[in-house]
């Protein structure tokens, strides 16, 4: 068998595979076999590496991917679901397609009016036009990390929840069931959710708006710590607020 050497990497959860697969001897690795470049982005090929790093933790890293991709591939933070939708419109042209995208256990994005249980139809919201309500134009239906996996954006709005948030100890996962978020401690779901924002990160060919909301004190559910320690994070990469 003959596989990629990056398979090692922490990223792709593979040791246990690899190492059931090294016992008999007959696998040999090639970095050749690995798809290094994105062939998503046109303006920016790092686009990958730094939200790799941002999702890993390294800071450094990530201050120094993005700054070689701040002058082609503008990625900008807020805290207000409406300014994201007004820079995304801002920042298109012509035909080029916008929409926003969340995570699938995002669960308190309510009180913003994106409620991520509600059905998307992919083929309106990828396919129709600024006409149609129920298109990515429109910016009231979200897509998740299971509509958009393999597909993409010109421009991309990603609206991050409480459910995989920063902290002192590293990221925190967590499910929202039934009035209250849960700690996720399997480490197969973590590795899922870490997952699925990149995959959300990785959705636009031009730039991106990430949104941290400011969560609010009278609701346990959005508590503000569930939020802030993420946006500066984010924030202390270099991503400039808007």
């Amino acid at each position: 068998m003959h596989i990629s050497s990056e398979l090692h990497d922490s990223e792709y959860a593979a040791e246990t595979a690899l190492v059931a697969l090294q016992s008999n001897g007959r696998v040999q690795t090639n970095p050749d076999l690995h798809l290094s470049v994105s062939m998503r982005s046109f303006r920016a090929e790092n686009v990958s590496t730094l939200v790799k790093r941002v999702l890993d933790l390294d800071m450094r890293g990530a201050r120094e991917a993005w700054m070689t991709l701040r002058d082609r591939y503008p990625i900008v933070l807020c805290r207000s679901v409406p300014r994201a939708k007004a820079w995304l419109r801002e920042q298109a042209r012509g035909s080029e397609r916008y929409g926003l995208v969340v995570s699938s256990q995002a669960q308190r994005l309510r009180p913003h009016a994106i409620h991520v249980k509600s059905p998307v139809d992919p083929v309106h919201w990828f396919l129709h036009g600024k006409d149609d309500v129920r298109s990515s134009y429109y910016m009231e239906d979200v897509a998740t990390e299971f509509q958009v996996q393999g597909l993409e954006l010109d421009w991309a709005g990603v609206v991050w929840d409480g459910d995989f948030r920063k902290s002192s100890h590293g990221w925190e996962h967590y499910s929202f069931v039934g009035t209250r978020w849960q700690r996720i401690r399997a480490a197969d779901r973590q590795a899922f959710q870490k997952n699925a924002y990149r995959v959300l990160l990785t959705r636009a060919r031009q730039g991106m708006v990430i949104v941290v909301p400011e969560g609010d004190e009278a609701d346990p559910t959005r508590d503000p710590r569930y939020y802030d320690e993420t946006f500066h994070y984010l924030q202390d990469i270099g991503f400039p607020v808007l």
